[in-house]
């Protein structure tokens, strides 16, 4: 049981609302593990500044799902499982992958591979890469620009998954298909 609120606009501290204002007007609605982040105003606010700068980069919508949802499942945040495999598939990531990346297996496509590899290196060696992780990166043809974006995507994911965590908010009911259970 949580001891955590999920905050709506009305209920979130002042200092919250413009954070989740912006939220809203992303997703169309609040997430819960928004509204139970927003009780911490630092908290709330830092997600949102990282998820522009995630969702406005140099990776496509696709890739940044299967570094998202790798980081859920690396992270075992079984919240974020839910939310992002629904958003990987939202905008176009194909089934299989998803599924690959859900049962802690690499996707098939090439480039999502070596994102989905990056990131569950860098939570898993807790940033501590060495040259050949960073070669098996660089050579599916991506940047050392690319490297280090990665890392803001897993600083963002970092921040729900453990988010989830601690407060183990309830999967909205239109995630519920893609519930999910650590391995």
């Amino acid at each position: 049981m949580s001891n955590f609120p999920i905050h709506s606009l009305h209920s979130a501290p002042e200092a919250s609302k413009p954070a989740l204002e912006s939220l809203q007007g992303a997703f169309g609605f609040i997430p819960n593990i928004a509204g139970a982040m927003s009780t911490s105003s630092v908290l709330i606010k830092s997600l949102v500044g990282l998820f522009g700068n995630v969702h406005g980069g140099s990776f496509s919508e696709p890739q940044v799902q299967a570094v998202l949802l790798t980081n859920a499942v690396t992270n075992a945040s079984t919240w974020a499982v839910a939310f992002h495999t629904a958003l990987a598939l939202e905008n176009g990531l194909d089934a299989t992958d998803v599924e690959a990346i859900r049962d802690g297996d690499m996707p098939r496509d090439a480039k999502l591979a070596a994102l989905s590899r990056l990131a569950r290196t860098l939570i898993e060696k807790r940033g501590r890469l060495n040259e050949r992780d960073k070669q098996l990166f660089l050579q599916a043809g991506f940047g050392v620009d690319h490297l280090l974006e990665v890392i803001a995507i897993v600083a963002a994911s970092t921040i729900t998954n453990y988010t989830g965590s601690v407060t183990q908010p309830p999967v909205e009911k239109a995630f519920q298909t893609h519930a999910w259970t650590a391995y």
